[in-house]
């Protein structure tokens, strides 16, 4: 978790993190992070979300930006999925006060993120068609969002999960060309590399994205070998999956700073 804080801080422009596959250890680092004590609101305090898994979803506000663009903190929701791994959808509204340049016209706007981590595994019937129609009714009751996390897009139908639900793919929508994969990417896995990691919007338009790659740090070898009493200390990517870094606009009649999602 220290190598993903330090990797989030060098990029001196993220206002919101949408984390998944967060451990009970690893919540535990961040709650006491005191970086993240003193900049960011976070959605858990505590493993109460976890019920039996290993991981959880956790959301992260940056303080200082909410406060420089006039946001109140809306509802914050965990949506039950249809699921073999007891996944959820951990929901947050944003309202940006009618006061705030980010709000169009006279009225406050309202934003909704939903963070995702899909079932994983190509397993049929896939549950993830479900899983992301249902987070997607959630946008479209809100006006205006995204979806994004892990979406494991493993089966050839997955590919269409987004655009089947009438949404916008960032990647693809703004770059068609390239592969964007945050899977796979450093040849250590059986596995071809892959484009797990998503965003997904409705009423809200990507302007860029970018890839944010791992880097190695010292870790243990789970797979002791036979006869050992422990495993192998080695270097290891801090995560086998990469980030994705956007930013985000509505309102095509105003400058994109003025309107704007990091």
């Amino acid at each position: 978790m220290s190598a993903l804080l330090q990797v989030i801080r060098n990029t001196k422009v993220a206002d919101i993190l949408l984390l998944q596959e967060v451990s009970r250890e690893a919540l535990v680092h961040l709650l006491e992070d005191a970086w993240v004590q003193q900049y960011w609101y976070t959605s858990d305090a505590d493993f109460s979300s976890f019920g039996t898994q290993k991981f959880a979803t956790v959301t992260l506000l940056s303080k200082l930006w909410i406060a420089n663009h006039d946001v109140s903190l809306g509802g914050l929701w965990r949506i039950p999925l249809p699921s073999r791994f007891g996944r959820d959808a951990l929901c947050c509204d944003l309202v940006f006060n009618a006061s705030s340049k980010c709000a169009l016209g006279k009225h406050a706007l309202r934003i909704r993120l939903i963070n995702v981590h899909l079932d994983s595994l190509p397993i049929n019937p896939s549950l993830r068609p479900q899983q992301l129609s249902l987070a997607a009714s959630y946008l479209s009751a809100a006006g205006r969002g995204l979806i994004a996390g892990d979406f494991n897009t493993v089966l050839p139908e997955d590919e269409t999960l987004i655009s089947a639900n009438k949404l916008i793919d960032g990647w693809a929508h703004l770059y068609p060309d390239d592969s964007g994969f945050t899977w796979g990417v450093y040849g250590t896995s059986p596995f071809p590399p892959n484009r797990f990691d998503r965003m997904a919007f409705w009423n809200v338009n990507p302007s860029t994205m970018t890839i944010l790659k791992t880097h190695e740090v010292n870790g243990h070898d789970k797979m002791a070998s036979e006869g050992a009493a422990e495993g192998l200390d080695m270097k290891v990517h801090f995560s086998d999956h990469c980030g994705l870094l956007c930013k985000v606009e509505w309102a095509e009649d105003q400058p994109p700073e003025q309107q704007r999602l990091d």
